[in-house]
């Protein structure tokens, strides 16, 4: 059954692959719209360069007029991030506008990446250290970034590998 939400999502899943922003991919589940992978690139000359970081959005049927539920599946060190993978990012609270959509949220995130938020931090100890101790705080990030290449951090992930190289076997 389609629904506002629903029909708004595929919209944005067609924009995605139509004009996919730089450094940032999505796509919904195949067995439901409402619940999408993501994977952000860590932006160039930054601490987070080369890494890939894995996400999962979660969208309700008063998308997009509330925002989705966005958080890190893949390890993080950053001062927006809370220890269990969510966000704190305005656009995603106190500032959502149903003008944002799927690329727009990821390329919000890819920009807090090296430039956090560290009046408000969810991790407070990597505020600290981007603060007072950046070259510590540097070395955390690319100890996260390193991890980011073999991440295989959730179950689910681990079912979908067995289904593409099922896929693969077919080709």
């Amino acid at each position: 059954m389609s629904t506002p939400a629903k029909r708004r999502l595929m919209r944005d899943f067609k924009r995605m692959q139509q004009d996919p922003p730089s450094g940032v991919s999505a796509s919904p589940l195949p067995d439901n719209v409402m619940k999408w992978n993501a994977v952000i690139i860590g932006p160039s000359e930054t601490p987070f360069e080369d890494g890939t970081f894995r996400l999962l959005m979660q969208f309700d049927e008063q998308y997009p007029n509330k925002p989705p539920v966005v958080k890190f599946i893949s390890e993080i060190f950053h001062p927006n991030v809370y220890a269990s993978g969510e966000l704190c990012l305005d656009i995603l609270q106190n500032r959502w506008s149903p003008t944002y959509d799927v690329s727009s949220i990821l390329t919000s995130i890819q920009s807090l990446l090296n430039d956090p938020n560290i009046s408000s931090p969810a991790n407070v100890e990597a505020a600290n250290l981007y603060k007072d101790h950046r070259s510590q705080y540097v070395k955390r990030v690319r100890e996260t970034v390193e991890t980011s290449w073999n991440d295989e951090s959730s179950d689910e992930d681990d079912d979908n590998e067995e289904e593409e190289e099922g896929e693969d076997a077919e080709m």
